[in-house]
């Protein structure tokens, strides 16, 4: 795989790793890593959300009356 990044986002990406002591290819891996965790996270609740919510309707209306 191949990141390309313009001049912008390359900038960006160096001035963090240079404040955190990384390398540039680090900072940008454990961003990702973050990106997927986070987004599967909210995916699950909104699974569970959706599948649960509807269980709970009228109570959770009795409760906002």
């Amino acid at each position: 795989m191949t990141l390309r990044l313009d001049e912008q986002e390359t900038e960006a990406l160096r001035r963090r790793a240079e404040r955190e002591n990384r390398s540039m290819q680090d900072v940008a891996r454990q961003a990702v890593r973050d990106y997927v965790q986070r987004t599967s996270q909210a995916e699950l609740l909104d699974q569970v959300l959706d599948e649960e919510l509807p269980r709970y309707a009228e109570a959770l209306h009795r409760l906002g009356q």
